[in-house]
């Protein structure tokens, strides 16, 4: 098959990966593969998180917010988004009380996977939380407690048997889940691209990363014996422990967390690893310039590792600035880091991809955290988002030319994304 042709092929199975000027788009995605592959030839993008989206679409009347956001970030050429498949306890919870559904919620979060597909957006679910917002671990807690099992703090949810058979239920029943709009059962479904086992986890009875690089071996292997289709990732901020002791000292942000950026994502299963990043609130003492400095050593140092000790890709999962710092300053933060992924994304073919914190629709003063982006509203920033997206996409064009070619990419000097 000649060149044209194979790019034309190319082009079409990877519509979700392109910028598509907001118009709707067919859902012809390819899955998203090992090593961060679709059809052989590497996926890079930018992308956006929207944790609030299933609990929003939970209300037909506000499904519209969903549509919104999923139009804008098309348009503005962003092709994944990380969001939750968790609601634990409480009210609008998706999990009532383990093993028991509502479905209205499911049919939110079956809303957002048909509407993400209608415009080209991948999908990366995240199955609990580590902290207490949609109940999280502290949730799985209570109730095992509540079923007579000893339980002596949070962190039990990393260890104690009838906690972790909780969670697989849990995973097992989004994974099977049937798309009561598509059709489509969850594990069947391109559109999303990867399931994470836990937004941020964090253990401070365990400061070496041992007990949960474990519990990660033992989830990330379940979820793929259900489901061989799809890749998994843990969720992780990037927090270093005992296997690279320097690391931990010089680089982690002046505290521990209990989790080992190597050792967990040199687990098998796990298909590629994740930082967060916020050095302005991680480091709330320090000037905007060594919040900056920390943050270009945070991306290099885990690219690095990525790259040499890893050898899997690296997605920065969470990134973002308070708007309490001014637009003016968190565009040019944006920018700097954008610039920063696309220069790793040029060099080594480690650097996938970024997902901004985070974007939201009109009229959602309610969700508002600081970091909310209204692409709307917000034009300067929405430019600079847009920019990237082109760069990301011009990239993985040129990369698939090589690869088309048999040729391999020369290291060169990243062109500088200005404002």
């Amino acid at each position: 098959m000649g060149s044209t042709s194979i790019l034309t092929m190319f082009m079409f199975i990877l519509l979700g990966g392109l910028a598509c000027q907001g118009r709707k788009v067919p859902s012809n995605l390819a899955f998203v593969g090992s090593n961060l592959v679709v059809q052989g030839s590497p996926f890079l993008f930018n992308g956006f998180n929207a944790y609030w989206m299933m609990h929003v679409a939970a209300d037909p009347d506000d499904r519209h917010k969903v549509s919104d956001v999923f139009r804008q970030a098309s348009a503005a050429g962003l092709t994944v988004c990380r969001t939750w498949a968790f609601a634990d306890g409480g009210d609008a919870a998706l999990q009532i009380s383990p093993g028991t559904y509502d479905e209205r919620v499911f049919q939110g979060l079956d809303f957002v996977i048909s509407e993400a597909t209608k415009y080209g957006i991948r999908l990366i679910l995240s199955f609990v939380n580590n902290f207490d917002e949609f109940g999280g671990k502290a949730q799985y807690a209570e109730w095992a407690r509540n079923a007579g099992a000893q339980v002596d703090g949070d962190d039990d949810f990393y260890t104690n048997p009838l906690i972790k058979d909780y969670y697989k239920n849990h995973i097992r029943r989004v994974v099977t889940r049937l798309n009561s709009i598509t059709g489509v059962r969850y594990r069947d479904e391109p559109t999303i691209m990867a399931w994470e086992l836990i937004n941020e986890p964090r253990c401070q009875t365990d400061l070496s990363g041992a007990t949960i690089t474990g519990w990660v071996e033992e989830m990330a292997r379940f979820v793929k014996s259900i489901d061989n289709k799809h890749l998994v990732e843990i969720g992780m901020e990037g927090f270093y422990g005992d296997t690279m002791p320097q690391r931990k000292q010089v680089i982690n942000p002046g505290y521990q967390i209990g989790t080992d950026f190597i050792s967990s994502n040199l687990v098998q299963e796990i298909d590629f690893a994740t930082i967060h990043a916020y050095p302005d609130a991680w480091l709330p003492g320090k000037s905007e310039d060594e919040q900056m400095d920390f943050m270009e050593r945070w991306m290099w140092s885990h690219w690095e590792d990525a790259r040499n000790i890893l050898k899997k890709p690296l997605v920065i999962a969470e990134f973002g600035k308070s708007s309490k710092y001014g637009l003016h300053e968190r565009d040019l933060y944006m920018r700097d880091v954008y610039r920063d992924i696309y220069r790793y994304a040029t060099s080594g073919g480690t650097m996938s991809g970024s997902l901004v914190w985070q974007v939201m629709a009109e009229g959602m003063d309610q969700y508002y955290d600081g970091y909310q982006i209204v692409l709307s509203q917000n034009p300067s920033t929405a430019r600079i988002i847009s920019r990237q997206s082109r760069a990301m996409n011009g990239l993985m064009s040129r990369l698939f030319t090589n690869y088309n070619h048999r040729l391999v990419m020369p290291h060169h000097h990243a062109t500088i994304i200005t404002s």
